[in-house]
């Protein structure tokens, strides 16, 4: 395995500004469609090969960055194995360089991405059967325990429900 090297978003925002290096959000597309570093491209991770980050390339730095830096790191052999030896990877990602107020592109009316919706769907739903068990019945513990399980289900299977119905609602379509 090859070392990737860390930059920190400082570093980065110099190099940016002399145009000396091309960023790749390798983020899922809703995620770059919501935000992302000015000039950045945005290949996913799924995505990620020699052909779709092409020719362009040669003899750049490449910098490539994430939410927190976490898929960056589980890619650095994916990244070795296409051929990246002087890999780069943003520290921190892309929360780093909006500490350091980097500049970004932001779309607002760009839905959460779904595993965000689902998290944030679960969520209530288990708090509000806690509460609702308090105040009325302790048989609402069972909402909490079907979304609980569901959640569970879709840690082992990979599959989750709840995200493709959420995908199938207009405001996660978007006209083209």
């Amino acid at each position: 395995m090859k070392t990737c090297k860390y930059i920190i978003a400082s570093e980065l925002q110099k190099l940016c500004a002399e145009k000396k290096a091309i960023i790749i959000d390798i983020r899922e597309r809703e995620e770059y469609d919501r935000e992302h570093i000015v000039n950045a491209r945005s290949i996913s991770l799924t995505e990620l090969s020699k052909e779709s980050i092409g020719k362009c390339l040669e003899g750049e730095m490449i910098v490539f960055h994430c939410q927190l830096g976490n898929r960056t790191n589980q890619a650095q052999d994916e990244l070795a194995n296409l051929g990246f030896n002087d890999v780069r990877i943003l520290d921190g990602g892309i929360n780093a360089w909006k500490k350091i107020k980097g500049e970004m592109i932001v779309n607002i009316k760009s839905p959460l991405p779904i595993m965000r919706q689902v998290q944030i769907i679960v969520g209530f739903m288990v708090v509000l059967g806690v509460v609702l068990s308090y105040l009325i019945t302790p048989y609402f513990n069972l909402l909490s325990a079907f979304f609980g399980a569901g959640l569970l289900f879709a840690g082992i299977s990979g599959h989750c429900g709840m995200a493709h119905v959420l995908m199938k609602l207009p405001y996660n379509n978007p006209k083209k």
